[in-house]
């Protein structure tokens, strides 16, 4: 399983960065530099989790607290990447910017960052409990419920752009049981990979929509 969840990962962060690299560098408005950054950044804070979790397959090392603070930057990063997608949505459909909407989305992102940073997280010693699994995750998922709406309002204005919304409630779907039990029962970090799955398919969707336009 080592050599076959390695090289999976090890796929998907050089995917995710090259393509993140490759978007900024074709892009031609903000709303396309704002889909790079958001790949690029969800490439560069996997990194953070899954370079220590590959390499603590093959070297006998002490990586318990490499692996939690690759987990803190990783949930902070997911963070900042849900809060591009908000942007690249108000940019690509050219929607006026709802303030209220702004607002929250802003909020939620600032007090799920604050609750990560929380030593009660215990990423030091990669030992977070189920409960700050719970209180952590509140306003990320919160956060993701409004960019799911969003996007699945206006699945039938775009083709492209159309399943977003259902890669990303998937990837909640997947990323939820993890987040709250995976300490309790490891088996269900599994789970990772069909997340990881829906998040290539969002950053084809910006190849798609960069890279390849007409």
């Amino acid at each position: 399983m080592k050599y076959g969840e390695s090289s999976f990962d090890i796929l998907y962060l050089l995917f995710a960065i090259i393509s993140g690299c490759q978007i900024l560098k074709k892009a031609r408005s903000q709303t396309e530099r704002k889909m790079g950054l958001a790949t690029l950044i969800l490439g560069c804070g996997d990194a953070f989790h899954l370079v220590p979790r590959v390499l603590n397959y093959f070297i006998a090392a002490d990586f318990t607290a490499a692996l939690g603070i690759g987990k803190m930057v990783t949930s902070i990063t997911m963070t900042i990447f849900y809060v591009l997608m908000y942007q690249v949505f108000t940019g690509y459909y050219q929607v006026k910017e709802n303030r209220n909407m702004t607002l929250a989305v802003m909020v939620l992102a600032v007090v799920r960052i604050f609750l990560c940073l929380c030593p009660q997280n215990g990423w030091l010693s990669n030992d977070s409990s189920m409960l700050w699994g719970v209180i952590r995750n509140v306003p990320f998922i919160a956060l993701g419920a409004v960019i799911c709406f969003l996007y699945y309002t206006k699945r039938q204005a775009d083709r492209l752009f159309a399943p977003v919304w259902i890669y990303v409630l998937l990837s909640f779907l997947f990323y939820i049981p993890v987040a709250v039990g995976a300490g309790i029962f490891p088996m269900l970090g599994m789970l990772m990979l069909p997340k990881t799955v829906c998040y290539i398919l969002l950053i084809w969707v910006f190849r798609k929509a960069v890279l390849h336009r007409a």
